[in-house]
């Protein structure tokens, strides 16, 4: 057996771990779009902070140097619905993580009406029940292409149809179970970021303070 190799991490992690706006905008960010935690928006940043940079080059050359470099960046970020048609260098600048997330095979299941929630929509990705082109996909964080979303489908058999009336009084009950059970998982997720805002902000102002002595 070879040597074990230690992987590189492939994102950039807050400088300041205990930032109380930042810890705000990620917890909202992780509600709206059914995030794991908060790594996948940490990679959604780095990206995106690739994409400024390579702007920001491509602004200081001459017209000259940065035209292919420029078309094939500008093409990428519009193949994948990032950047709109008719969009400049300018709007590579200005793009947010949430640019990214938006173009998330969860997201998009989601907004596909495959799924009721952002959080279902990950549920149904991980077990195996939505396919691209055909081919069972289980990356909710899988970057889709706009030439791509039409593609998107059930793997197999529909998990979520419209049920007949004889088999509607079945399901209400099911479906006030399966409600009741997520908003109690809800409110144990509220409880924890309201806990961990908390402890961020008391920690900050234990900073504040020591630094003033």
């Amino acid at each position: 057996m070879g040597d074990p190799r230690r992987l590189k991490r492939t994102y950039d992690t807050p400088k300041h771990p205990w930032e109380k706006e930042r810890i705000l905008e990620e917890n909202k960010l992780i509600r709206e779009y059914g995030l794991k935690n908060k790594r996948e928006i940490w990679k959604a940043k780095t990206e995106i902070r690739k994409y400024r940079h390579l702007a920001r080059e491509l602004v200081g050359m001459t017209p000259e140097e940065r035209k292919e470099k420029e078309e094939v960046l500008m093409n990428k970020l519009k193949r994948f619905g990032i950047l709109s048609e008719g969009s400049s260098l300018d709007d590579v600048l200005s793009l947010k993580a949430e640019d990214l997330l938006k173009r998330r095979l969860q997201t998009i299941v989601w907004k596909k009406g495959l799924a009721k929630s952002a959080k279902q929509a990950r549920q149904l990705i991980t077990h195996g029940h939505i396919a691209l082109d055909g081919r069972k996909v289980t990356a909710p964080g899988m970057i889709i292409a706009v030439e791509k979303e039409d593609l998107i489908e059930w793997y197999g058999k529909p998990i979520i149809t419209e049920p007949s009336k004889r088999e509607e009084s079945g399901l209400e009950d099911l479906v006030k179970e399966a409600e009741e059970h997520e908003a109690e998982e809800e409110k144990e997720r509220e409880e924890k970021i309201e806990k961990q805002e908390q402890e961020a902000l008391e920690e900050a102002e234990a900073q504040v303070e020591g630094g003033a002595e």
